[in-house]
C-alpha cells in the first residue's frame, strides 16, 4: 500500500549553513499492509527515491544522509526499510538511438546511532525487481508508473 508519494525536500548536514540540501521524488509502501494475509516480509516498508532535476545533489551522492532523514522523518525502524534507488530510462544521441536502461538499485547500510552509514550498492534482480516492477505499475496514475 502506498503511504507517501511526493516530492521529498532534505536539510543538510553543514552546520549553521545546512549544506548541502537537496531534493527527490520519494514513495513509501507498507508491504504489510498491502498484503497482510502474505508470508511476513523482513523488511516490510519499501522506499523508492529517484532524482530530480530541480535538486542540486543526487539521491546517490547522499544515500546515507538520505536514508537517515526519511527514517527520522517517517518514524521508521531502518531494519524494516528496503532502501531502493529509481533510476528512469534515458535516451542520448542525435535521435535518441542510444538507451541507458532503467535500473533499480538496493542501497544497504550499515545503521548507527548516528544513522545510516557505508552504503552498498546492488542492482535489484529477479523476483524483487519484478516486484517492484509489478508494485509500480498497479499504483501509477494517470501520468504513468515510475517514482
Amino acid at each position: 500500500m502506498l503511504v507517501y508519494e511526493g516530492i521529498y525536500r532534505w536539510e543538510g548536514f553543514g552546520g549553521r549553513l545546512r549544506l548541502p540540501r537537496g531534493c527527490c521524488r520519494l514513495r513509501i509502501y507498507d508491504l504489510a499492509r498491502r498484503a497482510p494475509e502474505a508470508v511476513a516480509l523482513l523488511r516490510p516498508i519499501l522506499v523508492l527515491v529517484a532524482d530530480v532535476p530541480e535538486s542540486p545533489l543526487s539521491v546517490r551522492s547522499c544515500a546515507g544522509h538520505l536514508a537517515t532523514s526519511i527514517a527520522r522523518d517517517f518514524a521508521m525502524a531502518p531494519s524494516r526499510m528496503l532502501y531502493v534507488e529509481h533510476v528512469p530510462e534515458s535516451r542520448y544521441g542525435r535521435e535518441g538511438e542510444h538507451v541507458i536502461p532503467e535500473e533499480f538499485v538496493a542501497v544497504d547500510f550499515t545503521w548507527t546511532e548516528g544513522g545510516a552509514m557505508h552504503p552498498r550498492w546492488r542492482t535489484l534482480q529477479g523476483p524483487l525487481l519484478e516486484a517492484v516492477r509489478d508494485l509500480l505499475a498497479t499504483d501509477a496514475g494517470p501520468g504513468g508508473p515510475g517514482p
